[in-house]
Formats: C-alpha cells, structure tokens, sequence
C-alpha cells in the first residue's frame, strides 16, 4: 500500500475517503472535523446532539460526500476521551481497528487528517509513524491459497495520505510515515514467512527468499550447503536435519553500514521450518502449528529488510540456520552425541529441545566471523509462554547495557518484554554425565536451563535470548496484531540496531 505525506485543505486531496476525528466531550466539531461539518450540512454536529457518538473509542460514523466528485464518503473516528495523552502503541492499536473498518467500507484511497493534530502528546513523527504502522499491520492478510471470493475481503484500501499538521511540520511527517511503512512491511514479510503452509516454506524456500530480499535489497547472502555445514564441523545442526529428506540451509544475510567490516551485530533465528519433535515426537494435537518454528528466521529475514532500506551506520548479520526436524530411521536418537563448531560436545537428551542445537551453530558462527553483539530470536520452549502468556517476551542476557538498549527499543514498537534471569546455579540442570553439555534440564526452570545451554556457546561476548515462543501467533484480529503469526520481535530489532547506527 503506497502511503503518501500531504499538506493543504484535506478536501482537496485526490481521495475516495477522507477521515477526521471526534474527541470524546468535544462540544463543537473542530479544526478539520468543522470542515467536515460544513461539507455535510451540520450533520456531524446534529449526530452528537442526538447521542450517536458513543464515547467509544474507535467508533466510526459513516457520511456520503457531497457534490459530483471523486469522493464517496467522509468518516468520522471517535478516539476517546484521552486521546490528547495518548501513546505510540495506543495511535498504533486504533489505526489498526480503523484500517480494517475502512476495507469494509471499500474505502479505496483514504486520507486521514492530521494525527498529531489530536494526539497532541505526540510529535508529528510518532503519530505519523505509529499511524503507517498501524494500517499496514492492521491490514495484513494471509489469504493466497483461499481460491473463493468469499473467503476473502470484499473491500479495499488502496492508498493512504496522512495531512500534515503544517508544511513545517511535513518534513518531520514524511520520515515518521516512512519509518512506520517500512518497519511494518517488515513485519509482514516475517509474518508471510512464517504463515506459509511447511510444504511451501522448506528450507529451501526460506533460502529462496533471503536471497530474494538481499537481491532487492543490496545485501550480501551466502546460503551454507550441508557438506559445508559439516567440513566447518556444525554437528549440532546438522543433527537436527538427520531425519528430513530437505536439505538444511543454514542463511547468512549481511549488511554493511559502517566503514570497517566486522564488529558485526548478529541477530540469530531458529529456523525450524516443521517441527514433529523427531524421535522425541510430539503430540498429534495442534501439531500443525509448528510450521510457525521458524519464526525467529523470520523476524530476522525482515529485520535485516528493513535496516538495509533504512542504512543505519552499522554492520548487521542475519543468521537462518534452517531445517526440519522429523523421525526417520536416520534421525538423531536421545542419547546421542553430538559436537558444536566451537568444539563442544552435547548430550542430546530429547530430540524435541532441538531449537538450541541449531542455535548454538549459529552463535558459535556469527563469533568466528568477527560478531561482537550477538541476539538470537527463538520458539525456543512452551515454557516460556505459561511463565508470561502471550503478552510479554521473555529476554535472558549477559549483558546489563545489552538488555537495557533493547529494553530502550522496545519503547516506540510496543513489544513488550520482561528479562528473566540466568543465575549459573542453573548450569547444574544441563551437565550431562558423558558430554560437556545436554539439551535439557527437564522441566523445571525449562525456559532458563535453555537459554542457559545458548549462554555456552555465547560466552563472554555480549549476548540476548529472546524466547518468542509465547508471542509466535495471534489468534484474533486485535488493533495492530492480525490472526497468524506475529512478527514479533522484528521492530524492536531494527529500532535497536537504528538506536545504536544513528
């Protein structure tokens, strides 16, 4: 969806739908609402005489435009009774809600006065942005395989303008609408990623479109092959893929924003592309959800997209190390032993705690090439999602300023995180008797003792877990969040790496 910055009288912007607002206990229509109000006759100001503004937040009323031209209709938002203190996150949620009420509208190409406007507490570069992020996220849809018109919306929002306040404030608009558009296509493509059906996002697939998105994007990509993975000695890996027919494809993406190469900051996703436990299998009950196990590939994938678009001073490197991991007479049974890249060898106990060997190859890789900050992004373990539900994510970190420049990040998205703790009396849980390390710590503490395994082979250099596990799919369309996968953690990634490359 294009997504453009204007300035001017909001009539005489070349739209189908134009919006405007109506705080709660305003007792007069103003600014652009009375030039609304004129357009229509006085009805806007008769409906609130007569108590058809509810007070609700998000509430639309609905008026066909007058005269001949290209406008259908103007559109009414009610936006609460605290809207002149409103957050990012709140702007976000309710442009979210009222993208969708407009595509039910076949609202076509709507310009929406100025947010900052009433969300005064906002600068004119929050609220644009919170305002782009919210309709590109909020309209998201996963519907390509539905081959019925009725399995899908019968309307559209073709384009969105966003007035600015003033034309000194358009500069400021336009980067707020820009940043917002790209963080949340981002998003998309990660979402798009991880809501494909496995069958159609293999490894190979995935491999696929990290090359795809470094081409359109001017981004280095090495896809690692499996006799590769084995003479760099990436037996932990590679373990997962022994029962799959697919072909592992362990991605590498790299984006070069400062002078010198190296000192890289790594960001690490588990991608599982289909999870079945292995010999360890799961459950048959909601097996199908584990095609979203390669959501941390995903977010990465995208949050490499949008720091190349956005050329932050800094050199990142996306790490996908991708497989299946299904039974097979040559699958890695509980008991084996196996060895990382680094050298360390580990016990595996059950061959679903399989996240954690894949990513233990992937820190260990992102070091040896010169990764001074390294992040990883996880299904990593249910365990997390009955320690915090589905509202917050869970961050383990050995670093103090680490997590605090994430925690930071997470501000302006509004992700919401909670660090938990990694206390080296957990490390007992995880010695095996005849290897360095094992897989599992069985299930007490199980979100901990897992990011304690990763701690292994993260060392000293400065590290975070973050545990999406809980936060990997939404299950109703809600503000910004749509059903299917999340996206999470992909804007909180690249507005820390933009925090730290200016």
């Amino acid at each position: 969806m294009d997504i453009e910055v204007s300035t001017g009288d909001l009539f005489d912007q070349a739209a189908d739908t134009v919006v405007v607002y109506a705080p709660t206990g305003r007792r007069q229509p103003a600014g652009a609402t009375a030039v609304a109000d004129r357009r229509v006759g006085g009805a806007i100001k008769r409906a609130q005489d007569k108590g058809l503004f509810t007070g609700t937040a998000g509430h639309v009323l609905e008026y066909p435009a007058p005269g001949r031209g290209r406008l259908k209709r103007i559109v009414v938002v009610e936006t609460g009774d605290k809207i002149a203190e409103a957050t990012a996150q709140q702007v976000r949620a309710m442009a979210g809600n009222l993208s969708r009420t407009l595509r039910g509208m076949d609202a076509g190409h709507v310009v929406l006065a100025a947010p900052n406007s009433v969300a005064t507490s906002l600068s004119p570069e929050d609220a644009a942005r919170a305002v782009a992020e919210g309709f590109v996220l909020g309209l998201y849809r996963f519907d390509k395989h539905h081959t019925r018109a009725a399995d899908k919306p019968k309307g559209a929002v073709t384009g969105l303008t966003i007035l600015a306040s003033s034309a000194r404030q358009r500069a400021a608009t336009e980067r707020g609408a820009h940043l917002g558009k790209v963080m949340a296509e981002a998003t998309n493509l990660a979402r798009d990623l991880g809501n494909e059906a496995a069958n159609r996002m293999t490894p190979t697939d995935v491999a696929e479109e990290a090359q795809r998105v470094a081409a359109e994007n001017g981004l280095e990509c090495q896809i690692i092959e499996r006799a590769e993975a084995e003479r760099l000695g990436m037996g932990s890996y590679l373990s997962v893929s022994n029962g799959s027919i697919e072909p592992p494809k362990f991605i590498v993406l790299r984006y070069h924003g400062a002078s010198r190469r190296g000192n890289y900051v790594a960001l690490v996703g588990k991608g599982i592309t289909f999870d079945t436990g292995g010999i360890s299998i799961k459950p048959a009950g909601g097996m199908e959800a584990m095609k979203w196990d390669m959501c941390g590939a995903a977010s990465v994938i995208g949050a490499i997209q949008a720091i190349a678009q956005l050329k932050p001073n800094l050199n990142v490197m996306a790490i996908a190390p991708c497989t299946e991991n299904m039974p097979s007479g040559s699958a890695t049974k509980p008991g084996d032993v196996v060895y990382a890249m680094d050298g360390q060898s580990i016990e595996v106990i059950n061959t679903d705690a399989e996240g954690r060997l894949v990513l233990a190859d992937g820190l260990a890789y992102a070091k040896s090439e010169g990764a001074t900050t390294l992040i990883d992004v996880a299904t990593l373990t249910g365990a997390m999602s009955v320690a915090l539900g589905n509202v917050r994510v869970g961050i383990f970190s050995n670093n103090d300023r680490l997590w605090n420049q994430l925690d930071a990040a997470s501000g302006p998205t509004g992700e919401k995180y909670w660090r938990m703790p990694i206390d080296d009396e957990y490390n007992r849980q995880i010695k095996s008797d005849i290897a360095d390390i094992k897989n599992t710590g069985g299930r007490p503490a199980g979100s901990i003792t897992a990011a304690k395994f990763l701690h292994a082979f993260a060392g000293d250099t400065a590290w975070a877990h973050i545990d999406i596990a809980g936060v990997m799919n939404v299950t109703s369309d809600r503000g910004e969040w749509t059903k299917g996968a999340s996206g999470i953690p992909v804007r909180t990634l690249v507005q820390y790496v933009l925090n730290r490359g200016g």
